[in-house]
């Protein structure tokens, strides 16, 4: 290939990864049901997206590397806090009973069903034990279930790759010291590699702590560490043993974002825009690798194994996994309907399937169009079904608005209990012990003492929080929080506005959105309640009584939409309320 090809090739893929991403936020679903087919269609129409013509012997070590920086991201988002009683019992069954059931299945079904030796459907059936989260993490966020369900399905999701990473190791050497037969599984194989994976993870946490809490890294320089040491220990680990590099990547996540004294950032631009195109490009690169005519022969006999693998594997795993748990029915059954394969299974299967069609084994070449298949299946399907279904199984959280409320004044409460009257479900946080006894009075739901804790965590969220308004007396509280809590939400987050020709530490007074317009800045809006103006809730198409201001508009369906800086609301449709704030009243 020429430097132009080459060009062109990178420059393609880069786009067509970002630009599914970009479209798939304006058409709110999940971007993998674009980037899977859009690297297909882009391998199969042009000769310049085919990144192992691009990279040559280089694209398969870049793919293990990848995924193992997408594998630290992901460990840096769990709390080992969280993986306790039932959430630990279920996710050991699921990942345990996943493997086993899912390897058998695709053994017994594939030689009649694919055409090929036992080791090859022993080979495809141990690529398709993972998971992932690159494919779990973004279908939650896009359903929103139910804090148990989510837990469950994220661990799950994080541990089983490097776990299935291994396994497709052991049984790929297990394969060709066999003579290309189905040889014997390695147990001691297996466990050599775990303890490779966990040596590169200690080695890796060590490095990093020495890093961010000796050397006191910035941000910057910190950023830069961790990403060097996740590749460089990766990469070593995978020189000693296949695939333990993931393992590597996952332990060192683990233990910089739980080990006491090692603070990470709360928020992580240039991180997590990496691992976002990372994403992008892996799974837009490796769809170009499968050509249509690889296809053919095995589509009808992958959307069986679909189907078996959806409608009854996972299923019959789930059933036994979340037995005898504090589980509700309905996490159970969504438990069941969520194991779309991702990015590990789709690189595993590039490895494996050109190095054992190379070494002759018969059938070899169906690995990767049929673990291509499979992913495509379980994404479409489960990308497509998840939110209907969490909502007729009753986990997915309300689409009505659930507003969080920062701060505890006498002013802040009552505009709570205003919204409440307006049928929203409010909640609220303050941090004084005063406050938070006033809110309790008010009869509003507090929300626990560590939430804004929990809100500035790396990949936190703010549970069934569609939005929050920072209210309290500390303008430099609010301008900094409004940055800090702004990828914690599902919706937006407001301040109110502070006094006008005020300097701040924080610099409050630029950026970000705020409340109610220049003229009810904070001080302005305190001291009228103070003075006796009072909330009001009123229809929306009743006329507006004289000296009042609308603060919000409360939709019929439940959303809720605050007048702001922006062009306000508008207030005058059927069914809707509005919230009012009075004058002060008149001396008598």
């Amino acid at each position: 290939m020429t430097t132009d090809d080459i060009l062109l090739g990178v420059g393609l893929t880069v786009a067509f990864a970002v630009g599914c991403q970009i479209l798939a936020s304006r058409l709110r679903i999940p971007a993998l049901l674009l980037l899977l087919p859009a690297g297909f269609a882009a391998g199969a129409l042009t000769d310049d997206v085919h990144p192992d013509q691009l990279l040559g012997p280089a694209f398969s070590p870049l793919v293990s590397v990848s995924v193992a920086i997408i594998l630290y991201d992901a460990g840096l988002g769990l709390d080992l806090r969280h993986l306790r009683g039932a959430t630990r019992r279920v996710v050991v069954r699921l990942m345990m009973l996943g493997v086993l059931l899912t390897w058998g299945a695709v053994v017994a079904l594939g030689p009649a069903l694919l055409g090929v030796p036992v080791a090859v459907a022993s080979m495809i059936g141990v690529i398709l034990v993972v998971s992932g989260p690159t494919v779990v993490g973004p279908l939650l966020e896009h359903v929103r279930p139910s804090e148990k369900a989510r837990r469950v399905l994220m661990w799950e999701g994080t541990l089983i790759d490097p776990v299935g990473g291994i396994l497709g190791a052991v049984v790929f050497h297990s394969i060709v010291s066999g003579g290309l037969r189905s040889g014997h599984f390695r147990f001691a194989a297996f466990f050599a590699g775990l303890a490779v994976g966990l040596a590169g993870g200690a080695i890796g946490a060590a490095l990093l702590w020495c890093a961010l809490r000796r050397l006191r890294l910035g941000e910057t320089l910190g950023t830069l560490a961790q990403l060097a040491t996740v590749v460089a220990v990766a990469a070593g680990c995978d020189m000693a043993y296949d695939d333990t590099g993931l393992i590597a990547a996952i332990v060192t996540g683990l233990a910089v974002a739980n080990l006491p004294g090692l603070d990470m950032p709360a928020r992580k631009p240039f991180f997590e825009t990496l691992v976002q195109l990372i994403i992008g490009l892996l799974f837009v690169s490796i769809s170009a690798t499968v050509t249509p005519r690889s296809l053919v022969g095995v589509l009808l006999p992958s959307l069986v194994l679909v189907a078996v693998l959806v409608v009854l594997v996972r299923p019959l795993v789930a059933v036994v996994s979340t037995a005898r748990t504090d589980l509700a029915a309905g996490e159970r059954a969504f438990v069941g309907w969520m194991a779309p394969r991702g990015i590990v299974a789709a690189s595993t299967a590039t490895t494996f399937s050109a190095s054992l069609t190379t070494a002759g084994l018969r059938g070899a070449g169906k690995i990767l169009p049929v673990t291509f298949l499979v992913i495509v299946g379980t994404v479409l399907v489960y990308g497509l079904t998840a939110k209907p279904v969490a909502g007729r199984l009753g986990v997915g959280r309300p689409e009505r608005a659930r507003p969080l409320l920062v701060g505890g004044d006498g002013w802040v409460v009552a505009l709570a209990r205003a919204l409440r009257t307006a049928g929203v479900d409010v909640l609220m946080w303050a941090g004084g012990a005063q406050e938070r006894e006033r809110i309790e009075r008010a009869g509003v739901d507090l929300a626990g003492g560590e939430l804004m804790a929990v809100a500035t965590e790396p990949q936190a969220g703010l549970e069934g929080v569609t939005s929050v308004f920072l209210l309290t007396a500390d303008d430099d509280f609010n301008a900094l929080a409004s940055i800090v809590l702004e990828d914690s939400v599902d919706g937006l987050v407001y301040r109110i506005g502070p006094p006008p020709g005020g300097e701040g530490v924080v610099a409050p007074y630029t950026g970000g959105r705020t409340l109610f317009g220049p003229r009810l800045v904070r001080h302005a809006l305190a001291d009228r309640h103070g003075r006796g103006a009072r909330f009001h809730v009123q229809p929306a198409s009743a006329p507006r009584p004289p000296g009042h201001d609308v603060l919000f508009v409360v939709r019929a369906d439940g959303a809720l939409e605050p007048v702001a800086e922006d062009p306000p609301p508008a207030t005058g449709r059927q069914g809707d309320a509005v919230v009012l704030l009075g004058p002060v009243p008149s001396p008598s």
